[in-house]
């Protein structure tokens, strides 16, 4: 009997194993990983300094003890080359191919790299796993300065950790305010104003465009024709879903691996969820999306097909020293940004169509019942 595959182990593999798991103890169920198939949450990445954490007190259970688990094979270091999905196989770098029943694609994202000149571009880190976050930590064991490209949810979410460690921050972004994509110009700016309040230093307006050894360190030049030395440049542009097997292997592909609301590619008996899917035509690479999804999709696995559904949900934004939750309206939506502000210094950033439903929101500061107020006042994302 072939087994359903799982392909990834980050959060939404495990995820949909363990829901899986939950409704069906028996089927065989093989996940296959490029990593070493430990346990552990990549959200947490981005605020683990604050705690002291090492890469190596992250994972929850290594690869043997997950597999114990779940009644699961973790197939660990495995590269897979291509997917046959007309005999509904896995090819592996080696040769070897695994047939499965059903495969689920939890491929992840990869982190976009800006093009950059200089004699030191290859020394810009990026993290976008436990490998890239054991190599970052060791990186700014003895750094005193750091620059951060990009100053959108990550990029801000590194840069009041690192802050707040006691290192000196630079943070550069194209966009006139930080999480341009994500909250209206007032709350963007009064978010910038915290976080300057913090220490951290916003370079809004311009990007970097070369990074050179100097001195024993680097040499960040923008395109404003400012430069910053720093010890270490961490990229945080952002993330673009991996869909090159999927594209390969004749899957329909747009901005993600495109599937419906039960989660189908355009392949039979293939699936996907995570920051690889394009879900009904959304990418939504935060963590509520891939829960909600992980359950449906272990419901259809164990044959009960079943709609994603996707409540409203808000991000909260891992930045204590500018405490922020944002619910942007959707793509296209027809309203108006409405503004007040709170006796205790919160802004509270609300978006209304003409019948006055709120269709969005940011809440900088702002009591918890606050945001669950507005919270219960959103629409559905995926009704």
């Amino acid at each position: 009997m072939a087994p359903i595959v799982i392909l990834g182990s980050g959060l939404a593999g495990y995820t949909v194993a363990r829901e899986f798991r939950k409704l069906d103890a028996a089927t065989p169920l093989v996940i296959v990983t490029r990593d070493d198939g430990a346990v552990y949450s990549k959200p947490m990445l981005s605020n683990a300094l604050a705690g002291g954490r090492s890469a190596a007190a992250l994972p929850t259970a290594d690869a043997a003890t997950a597999a114990g688990q779940l009644n699961a094979t973790v197939l660990a270091r495995r590269e897979v080359a291509s997917i046959d999905v007309g005999a509904r196989a896995l090819v592996f770098a080696d040769g070897e191919r695994l047939e499965y029943a059903k495969l689920v694609l939890a491929l992840g994202a990869d982190p976009i790299r800006l093009p950059l000149a200089g004699d030191a571009a290859d020394a810009v880190m990026q993290v976008n796993d436990l490998q890239d976050y054991a190599r970052f930590r060791d990186a700014i064991e003895a750094a005193a300065h750091v620059t951060i490209l990009g100053a959108g949810l990550i990029g801000c979410e590194f840069a009041n950790e690192l802050r707040a460690s006691g290192r000196q921050v630079d943070a550069i972004d194209l966009a006139p305010w930080p999480l341009g994509r994500l909250v209206p110009e007032r709350v963007g700016r009064a978010f910038a104003d915290k976080l300057g309040a913090a220490g951290v230093r916003l370079r809004l307006g311009t990007s970097a465009a070369s990074v050179e050894r100097r001195d024993g360190g680097l040499r960040v030049k923008l395109a404003d024709g400012s430069v910053i030395d720093t010890d270490v440049v961490l990229s945080a542009i952002g993330l673009r879903p991996r869909t090159q097997l999927a594209q390969a292997a004749g899957l329909k592909v747009n901005r993600g691996i495109v599937v419906d609301r039960k989660l189908r590619t355009s392949a039979p008996e293939v699936f996907a969820l995570g920051d690889c899917a394009e879900v009904d035509g959304q990418v939504l690479p935060f963590v509520m999306p891939l829960m909600n999804a992980a359950r449906a999709l272990a419901k259809t696995l164990a044959g009960e097909p079943t709609d994603v559904r996707y409540p409203a949900m808000p991000v909260v934004v891992k930045t204590p020293a500018a405490p922020l939750t944002v619910s942007p309206p959707a793509a296209g939506a027809e309203g108006t940004w409405r503004f007040a502000e709170g006796d205790d210094g919160s802004l509270e950033a609300t978006f209304v169509d003409a019948q006055d439903n709120l269709l969005g929101f940011a809440l900088l500061g702002g009591a918890p019942a606050v945001r669950q107020a507005l919270t219960k006042r959103l629409p559905a994302v995926l009704g």
